[in-house]
């Protein structure tokens, strides 16, 4: 069977005929998977104690908007307008546990609706019910209306597991969990993930966040070291091009197509080189796997005749992007290094009708 739905006081079961055929008036023997419905009892019952755990952690604004219940997992939607907190994750879990642990036995009964509701019984928004209704109560804790099957004790639940949590519309969240076997499955997974992190950093699994913590340390003291070594290197690279310079009308010009160069020190080495030169414009191009990094300096004095991010634009247009920035610092990229050529050539030109 697929499915099962309700046809006014008929139940109607959908399904495909693999074998033979059917026939009016034949006689049908259903059977349940047994396993299988236990799976999702599970899932069933633990959606009402989260919902009773939400609207306790969250406020009794929450009210269910849409849920998925299979042998697998559950999936749970409801109303709230900013994000699940981690401790608030954390909080409804514990108590979704602790209930299960209180094995409280699931009694239902059928009763008239205005009695259920009088007793408290939470009813879903835009649903129609019959006069007389089923109530589900798990303890002091929930009571629901529901038709659905469910476990006998909320024990049998064994374990609830959140898996994600996150919006899917304006003001709907959506919880995704796991319960029993999936629900230890889920940890077993975890801790599994956890002991591969411990042996990759070298240490044991109580040891991880303390091992972590001191190579991310080590890894920022090594990235500043590495950035004062491209500062000397960027400033040892600019004495050596600064003597490419040339002058138009009086002013110091630098154009270079850079190799063997990172394009993170790009930016400490227009600097070097403005620096040295005193008063000029610099112009850097460097040109990688179908990538085009450039960087534009204008020092302060000429920044009325010469605006870098003109300077850059001018000269990504022609590699296939775009740029800007300051008028004595800009930067830019593309993605045609195979015309940087061309275009760092209309440099020299272009300068010369402004300076």
């Amino acid at each position: 069977m697929a499915d099962t739905q309700k046809y006014g006081q008929a139940t109607g079961h959908i399904g495909s005929v693999t074998v033979g055929e059917i026939v009016v008036g034949q006689s049908l023997t259903a059977t349940v998977d047994k396993k299988r419905r236990h799976r999702t009892q599970l899932n069933h019952s633990v959606t009402h104690l989260l919902h009773a755990a939400l609207r306790q952690v969250l406020g009794e604004h929450v009210t269910q908007k849409g849920s998925l219940v299979n042998p697998d997992r559950l999936r749970f939607d409801f109303s709230h307008t900013e994000a699940v907190k981690a401790e608030q994750l954390k909080q409804v879990e514990e108590i979704v546990n602790t209930q299960i642990r209180r094995n409280h036995k699931l009694e239902t009964a059928e009763m008239a609706i205005e009695e259920a509701k009088n007793k408290g019984a939470m009813a879903l928004f835009g649903e129609k019910y019959d006069d007389n209704v089923r109530v589900v109560t798990m303890g002091d804790f929930s009571i629901e209306l529901c038709g659905g099957t469910h476990v006998g004790r909320t024990g049998d639940i064994g374990l609830f597991k959140i898996v994600s949590e996150g919006g899917i519309a304006a003001g709907i969240r959506r919880i995704e969990a796991v319960t029993g076997a999936a629900a230890m499955d889920y940890v077993a997974h975890e801790e599994d993930q956890l002991a591969q992190a411990a042996s990759l950093l070298k240490s044991d699994n109580a040891s991880v966040v303390a091992k972590l913590a001191a190579q991310l340390d080590r890894t920022k003291q090594l990235e500043k070291e590495l950035a004062q070594l491209k500062d000397k290197l960027a400033a040892a690279a600019s004495a050596d091009l600064v003597g490419d310079a040339i002058e138009i009308n009086g002013v110091k010009v630098l154009v270079k197509k850079l190799s063997g160069v990172d394009a993170g020190s790009l930016r400490g080495l227009q600097d070097e080189i403005k620096q040295k030169l005193g008063s000029g414009v610099v112009l850097l191009g460097l040109a990688g796997d179908a990538k085009v990094n450039l960087i534009a300096g204008v020092t302060k004095d000429l920044t009325g005749k010469v605006k870098a991010g003109e300077l850059v634009a001018m000269v990504a247009a022609q590699v296939g992007g775009k740029g800007g920035g300051r008028p004595d610092m800009a930067q830019a990229g593309g993605s045609q290094p195979e015309n940087l050529d061309a275009a760092l050539a209309q440099v020299m030109p272009w300068l010369t009708e402004r300076l």
